[in-house]
């Protein structure tokens, strides 16, 4: 089968603009149809969405802008200790703006967390670089949060697991707490178009977004696309997840059991629903992949060959079915969180492109034989090829926490007078299992770093050795 597929800023200024005043405001997204549970949440009107000014900062590149925001109410007082979900919001206005697309980072943190002093450095540089504006929306999910039939603090996995489980066994479509982390990511960039649109904020227009955010962020990247026509690119970043069934249990089939990563959906009984009605209404609020004729804006996705949580190669399970543009890579030696990587680089290089209607360089690869990948790439040449494999004598399993970061690269030719036609043939190991992907590098103006794309990763022997354990869950 064919598939096609993060300068320092200068030191802050002394003199800030306090703003006194809470501003609130009709949204102003394109409303999608009323289909879903998600859809119907997201733009159901809320009193409590405001927002106010609470410091501008001028450097001799920027504005460095930070706001208090306030999404919406989920739930009642009955429900939840802290049903207004509220959120810090960093928005860099550079000197000079030259669209009026801006990039939204959705981010994580905790409700107990103090203001931010400033701005991600590295996504203010952006803003100078590329030229645009760049917006961080903090506190996605808003946690923790304590239910009184639970009454723990409940952080990321174990607060979205718990919200499923109670969907699950009610029914009641108000629970998902992908509702709320959707619904707080439509309401920042309803507020970042009104704060650049005022005269604090510089009298900038801003009409379109690209939206990129990590892991359950990454998620929230997907159904904010899914929600709002505004959203014109976006960069899902290691959550390799799309048609979660059939890749979770390819998961237990690989692996023999459930990562720990993923406990807290275990530990709440969440992977016993996975055949039953109830879960296939709650994938059809929550699951991009049931949101695919939406999602035809360009996509980069961005995943970890040593993910924590997912298997290298989850993307076989949506990738041919993804519409529209599209971009892969997977991050050699990368685990969850991407650390000690260059994935950062990747993300505002195809940024930029996005942003200055560079067309992105499209990679089409078959695998017309284990071991063998043919890949084709239309538009910009790469500057760089390289084949990474990495092996597994024991498991099938590449986890960072199994084998380290043992991927390792060769240079790979073109086939082809032109440089467009590679091809890598692998021999399977004597012993257990090896990964292996090709990469390419790119280099381009007005790209700011090089970007990088990748094939999906294939695994030989393609052999799933708990095939038949899996079988029985």
């Amino acid at each position: 089968m064919k598939h096609s597929i993060m300068h320092p800023i200068g030191a802050l200024a002394l003199m800030a603009f306090v703003a006194t005043t809470t501003l609130t405001a009709e949204p102003t997204h394109a409303r999608q149809p009323n289909g879903t549970a998600l859809d119907r949440y997201v733009y159901q009107d809320d009193p409590h969405y405001a927002w106010r000014i609470v410091q501008s900062v001028p450097t001799p590149e920027a504005t460095l802008h930070m706001l208090e925001m306030t999404s919406q109410k989920w739930l009642t007082e009955k429900e939840v200790d802290r049903p207004i979900w509220k959120h810090w919001l960093n928005i860099t206005v550079p000197k000079k703006v030259m669209s009026d697309t801006a990039l939204l980072f959705i981010g994580g943190g905790s409700n107990k967390d103090a203001q931010p002093g400033e701005p991600d450095k590295r996504l203010a540089q952006a803003a100078v670089g590329v030229g645009t504006v760049v917006a961080e929306l903090k506190m996605i999910p808003n946690q923790p949060l304590v239910f009184p039939d639970d009454g723990q603090e409940l952080y990321e996995d174990a607060m979205i697991a718990y919200t499923w489980d109670k969907y699950l066994k009610t029914g009641d479509e108000k629970w998902p707490a992908r509702l709320p982390m959707t619904k707080a990511a439509v309401r920042a960039m309803d507020t970042i178009t009104a704060m650049c649109a005022s005269e604090e904020g510089g009298q900038i227009s801003v009409r379109q977004f690209v939206v990129a955010g990590g892991s359950k962020r990454g998620w929230t990247t997907w159904t904010t696309a899914a929600v709002d026509k505004r959203v014109r690119g976006i960069f899902p970043i290691v959550i390799d997840m799309l048609n979660v069934v059939p890749s979770f249990k390819h998961h237990f089939a690989a692996y023999g059991f459930y990562a720990p990563a993923v406990g807290d959906y275990e530990s709440k009984g969440i992977m016993k629903w996975q055949d039953t009605e109830a879960y296939q209404n709650l994938m059809k609020i929550v699951e991009p992949f049931e949101y695919r004729d939406r999602l035809t804006m360009p996509k980069y996705v961005i995943n970890a060959t040593g993910d924590q949580f997912f298997l290298p190669d989850s993307w076989r399970f949506y990738w041919s079915e993804l519409q529209g543009p599209k971009h892969l890579r997977y991050v050699p030696n990368g685990e969850h969180s991407l650390r000690e990587t260059d994935a950062y680089e990747t993300l505002v290089a195809g940024y930029a492109c996005m942003v200055h209607d560079l067309p992105l360089p499209q990679l089409e690869w078959e695998s017309p034989s284990p071991g063998m990948v043919k890949v084709q790439v239309r538009g910009m040449k790469p500057a760089e090829v390289h084949v990474w494999s990495a092996d597994n004598p024991k498991a099938r399993d590449f986890r960072v926490d199994t084998i380290g970061r043992s991927w390792k690269s060769n240079p790979l030719r073109a086939v082809d007078d032109e440089g467009r036609v590679y091809q890598a043939r692998i021999e399977a190991p004597k012993k257990g299992y090896r990964a292996f992907l090709v990469e390419m590098t790119f280099h381009q103006k007005p790209m700011p770093a090089p970007m990088k794309m990748t094939t999906g990763v294939y695994v030989i022997p393609d052999v799933l050795p708990h095939a038949e354990k899996a079988g029985n869950l």
